[in-house]
């Protein structure tokens, strides 16, 4: 038993201690040069709609809960929120190739379309997040013209992804 009571004595003190341990908070309202606003234009419904939705993971901006000071639920939504600016930045979108860029719009239409996005673990809590089908609608069609407008500005091979080399091409 005395076992037992050193090791939830331990644990306790290892939750206490990684308290004082945080990592830096995804928090800039500096809006950049290379955010998609800036190059593109982001009507005020789409801007609602990504700041209910998409930018608290997919900006350089966000809106952290209460919950966020508790460890180790602030490493994992920090990790949550690193990955998916990894994957798409709308604070960082025009520093991509105009492919990528392209690329990211396509999947942007997809993801929303297959209901892959927000994540369901994300709208368990933001129950605001939850996107309706005319706010879906009206994303799609903002993805249709922000592509249509790249199309428009750079010639069609500039838009194709370099295909990765299989390793039987190595």
């Amino acid at each position: 038993m005395k076992i037992v009571k050193k090791i939830l004595v331990a644990l306790l003190v290892v939750l206490i201690v990684i308290q004082f341990i945080h990592p830096k908070k995804n928090q800039s309202t500096e809006i950049l040069a290379t955010d998609i606003s800036k190059t593109y234009a982001v009507p005020k419904d789409v801007e609602t709609i990504l700041a209910k939705a998409c930018n608290d993971c997919h900006s350089n901006n966000t809106n952290y809960p209460w919950y966020n000071n508790i460890q180790p639920v602030a490493w994992w939504l920090n990790n949550h929120v690193n990955d998916g600016k990894r994957h798409l930045n709308f604070s960082d979108f025009t520093s991509m190739k105009v492919a990528r860029q392209y690329k990211r719009l396509d999947d942007c239409m997809e993801q929303i379309k297959e209901g892959e996005m927000p994540l369901e673990s994300y709208t368990w809590i933001h129950k605001n997040a939850i996107l309706t089908d005319g706010e879906k609608q009206t994303l799609n069609n903002w993805c249709i013209t922000v592509r249509d407008s790249i199309k428009a500005k750079y010639p069609a091979d500039s838009l194709v992804l370099p295909k990765k080399k299989s390793e039987d091409s190595k």
